[in-house]
């Protein structure tokens, strides 16, 4: 889920989803003839097992708005509906339990919402015995606001690196001085201004270039569905002509922090951030909640030797605008972006159907990115 315009599910969503149980309504089981399925699923979770599953593809998702199908959708139902991915498998150490399909060998998680539940859910799953992750690929597909300099909503991102902007000192805005920019600067600096190198330990990670340019080039002429909503939507845009194209593929990194922020100023700091966290090589596009702490995981479990950290992809797509229109309060928008966003189903139809054009070319043609990611 997206951040900083921090995080992006209006209250009322985030209120359902804090509400709903971890655990999912019992699912019944699909039934193979032969493999490790069911001796994995008599496992007890975090204990040995006598089988692992294998997995080709990890599509990691960070909220669900009520049940896993048949209602209004948050970002795993679509994935859970459409993959067939009907083989409930216990996960108490995590937020929700997984699904499987053992066909397509395709596991789908739900972290959380924030960067503690995405971190542990990940590692959690990195860790669990009954799971073999060394060749798989993950997908991390969530909604996210969108920045109306670079892109619409509906558009979906490509990230190439994910910024924390969590490890920061914080002064009120009334009270920084006159020539600050904001209130927000890195841990390890002196003010806003401070022009020292960056740590970028723990704090910016960098997406497998080769596989973000391939998934591009793949994906870039995928058509995504538009609608009045969103048309009415980005026509209040005026002098944003990226923000007024109807929604569209393309390469922006991503700004994950633990507030909901809004506005001008804000969308300014989040892109002025993100180009000195990356030394000038990223451009903020979307705001979300949650990749940090997966990506923290991963390099973790990479290190560990669970996970191939050169398979992780982010792909986020626009909900809402991180900023308002000319002419509007930041205050007043953000309150209406509370009431719902009008990009809702249009993200997450566009996080499916990208995301699909690259699940599809990876498992359709398993034989040639088993041994390596494409190039």
């Amino acid at each position: 889920m997206r951040s900083l315009s921090r995080c992006v599910l209006p209250l009322a969503i985030l209120a359902c989803a804090a509400a709903a149980p971890a655990a999912t309504p019992p699912v019944e089981p699909v039934t193979v003839k032969s493999g490790p399925l069911e001796t994995v699923l008599a496992c007890v979770p975090t204990k040995p097992c006598a089988a692992t599953l294998p997995v080709r593809m990890v599509i990691v998702t960070m909220f669900e708005i009520g049940a896993d199908e048949g209602d209004a959708p948050g970002e795993f139902q679509l994935w859970k509906e459409r993959r067939h991915l009907d083989t409930r498998i216990p996960f108490p150490q995590g937020y929700h339990d997984l699904f499987y399909n053992p066909e397509s060998q395709i596991l789908a998680i739900v972290t959380g919402v924030g960067t503690a539940r995405s971190a542990n859910a990940t590692m959690a799953l990195g860790l669990d015995p009954r799971f073999d992750l060394g060749k798989a690929y993950w997908l991390v597909a969530g909604i996210a606001g969108i920045d109306p300099q670079d892109a619409s909503i509906g558009s979906a991102a490509w990230a190439r690196y994910s910024v924390d902007g969590d490890l920061a000192h914080e002064i009120d805005a009334r009270e920084i001085p006159k020539d600050w920019t904001s209130g927000f600067f890195p841990l390890d600096k002196k003010g806003p201004g401070d022009t020292s190198p960056p740590i970028t330990e723990g704090r910016v990670f960098a997406l497998n270039p080769k596989l973000v340019d391939w998934a591009f080039a793949l994906t870039k002429d995928v058509v995504i569905p538009d609608d009045v909503g969103i048309q009415q939507e980005r026509a209040r845009y005026k002098g944003y002509p990226n923000a007024q194209k109807p929604p569209f593929v393309l390469i922006g990194d991503q700004f994950s922090a633990m507030t909901f922020w809004h506005g001008k100023l804000l969308n300014r700091w989040a892109n002025d951030f993100t180009r000195y966290s990356t030394s000038g090589k990223g451009e903020f596009v979307t705001s979300a909640m949650e990749e940090t702490g997966t990506l923290q995981a991963i390099t973790y479990l990479g290190r560990a030797g669970r996970v191939d950290q050169d398979r992780v992809m982010v792909l986020r797509s626009g909900s809402n605008f991180s900023m308002p229109p000319e002419g509007i309060a930041a205050a007043d928008n953000l309150m209406r972006e509370n009431e719902g966003y009008s990009g809702m189903r249009a993200s997450l139809e566009s996080l499916y159907l990208v995301g699909s054009k690259v699940v599809d070319e990876l498992l359709n043609h398993w034989d040639r990115y088993e041994q390596a990611p494409p190039q």
